[in-house]
């Protein structure tokens, strides 16, 4: 249940032309505390209950935990959440024998576009695709617990306002 992400900003909506899916989540927090997050999603029709834990120093690993539940029972927890959902649209694109998940976000968080990269070992040689961007692998600030509190928005504001 150890998890190995490495994660990337967009620099294009050309990944959409190249999707195999894409699907609605909503999302939010009952804990986000940085030595473990408590989820719940709604990824389209299905719910879903996720813990994480604190990421390995470098960011690419951690513990994850989830369990389905029914829409219902994810439907009735988000409304236990801190504030600061999450709403997005997560996109997949096959690359050869992986799989990246594409997060274009909306509502304070618009104008961020992450993509993200499960791999079996922290040094897996995997092929980049064009519209690939900057890593942001281990930066806090790119987390979605992170983006709930703090949202893309703010920070475009704050460079705007310097």
């Amino acid at each position: 249940m150890i998890e190995i992400e490495r994660k990337f900003l967009v620099k294009s909506e050309d990944f959409k032309a190249e999707a195999f899916t894409s699907t609605s989540i909503k999302q939010g927090y009952l804990n986000s505390h940085k030595a473990r997050t408590v989820r719940v999603r709604l990824k389209g029709e299905r719910g879903f209950l996720t813990i994480k834990g604190a990421s390995s120093n470098n960011g690419l690993s951690r513990f994850e935990w989830e369990k389905e539940i029914s829409k219902t029972e994810a439907t009735q927890l988000l409304s236990l959440c801190e504030p600061g959902a999450i709403d997005k649209i997560r996109y997949e694109v096959k690359m050869k024998e992986h799989i990246f998940e594409i997060d274009e976000f909306f509502g304070e968080n618009m104008g961020l576009i992450i993509a993200e990269i499960e791999l079996n070992t922290e040094n897996e040689a995997f092929e980049k695709p064009k519209w690939l961007g900057n890593e942001v692998t281990g930066l806090p600030k790119y987390y979605n617990s992170q983006l709930s509190k703090k949202p893309y928005k703010t920070w475009v504001q704050n460079e705007t306002n310097k």
